[in-house]
């Protein structure tokens, strides 16, 4: 059925936004049929405006979270057809026309709030929740795009996003520490009798924190060894995109741990390393299910 012109032009939108801000959502990959796009860039869209809300450094605690609160009554209005937010025209259009959960949208806002709120994670398994929301939907929405909805393969998908959530945070110590944010498990410091207050004063170094380090890598790359199963439920193009991301995930996790100071120094990839990166993509690729039945890349 043709899109009236409301809707095209919420489309249009959307798009304009996501090509100002393509960032790690594949709103441009060209391993994305074309006929995708679109749809990705409205999910795209709903989630930067939100998180850009979470992140408004002028705005107080309450302002933020009254922001991410009108945008859930948003997509509350989009579900009966009244809104009139050009993302939420769009929105509603691609829940309707690929059967989308809107759970996976209200999990994401409540990611964004526990951002606003940031107290730290107590646990492994907190860690684990928080990407639930944070990140584990953009992989489910992406299967559910391609029609995709087998339970292995959205649990493949979940250790995948969790791993790259994971990652994002232990490379990312000399960023997130001097903001106040110290995303190491207390269960992991508490072995070490140290406390997260030790660690974003400074007041602890590499020695100390090393096995925590550890232990957090250790626990992500058993995520990414769960999630190769996900390659031989994929299509060829998204398989390819998902390899890549897997290889480039691994990668970088496996740069973080040969760091001297995780604490004081970024990842970085060298020639090496893309080749073994772009050889790791071609092999997932071509052998699917090598790869899902062993757990490893």
């Amino acid at each position: 059925m043709p899109k009236t012109s409301r809707i095209q032009q919420a489309y249009v939108h959307c798009q304009t936004i996501a090509n100002e801000h393509y960032e790690n959502f594949p709103t441009a990959s060209l391993l994305l049929k074309k006929s995708l796009r679109p749809a990705v860039a409205v999910i795209y869209t709903f989630a930067r405006t939100a998180d850009d809300f979470a992140d408004e450094g002028d705005f107080t605690i309450a302002e933020r979270l009254a922001k991410l609160d009108d945008w859930e009554q948003q997509l509350d209005l989009s579900l009966e057809g009244k809104s009139e937010n050009l993302v939420f025209i769009a929105l509603a259009d691609v829940m309707q026309t690929f059967d989308l959960d809107v759970q996976l949208f209200r999990d994401l806002l409540t990611a964004f709030r526990m951002d606003v709120n940031f107290k730290g994670f107590e646990t492994f398994d907190d860690l684990v929740f928080y990407s639930k929301h944070s990140a584990d939907p953009v992989g489910r929405l992406m299967l559910a795009l391609h029609g995709i909805d087998d339970a292995k393969a959205l649990q493949a998908s979940d250790a995948i996003c969790t791993g790259l959530q994971l990652t994002n945070f232990w490379q990312d110590f000399k960023v997130d520490i001097p903001k106040g944010r110290c995303y190491l498990a207390d269960e992991w410091l508490n072995k070490l009798d140290v406390s997260r207050d030790d660690v974003l004063q400074g007041s602890v170094g590499i020695e100390t924190l090393r096995p925590a380090i550890d232990e957090a890598i250790a626990e992500t790359q058993k995520l990414f060894n769960q999630g190769y199963a996900l390659l031989a439920y994929l299509p060829f193009r998204l398989r390819i995109q998902i390899a890549a991301t897997l290889a480039g995930g691994t990668s970088i996790l496996h740069a973080t741990q040969a760091l001297d100071n995780p604490l004081q120094q970024r990842p970085t990839l060298n020639k090496l390393d893309w080749l073994k990166v772009s050889l790791s993509i071609v092999s997932m690729t071509l052998r699917p299910n090598y790869y899902s039945q062993r757990g490893y890349a």
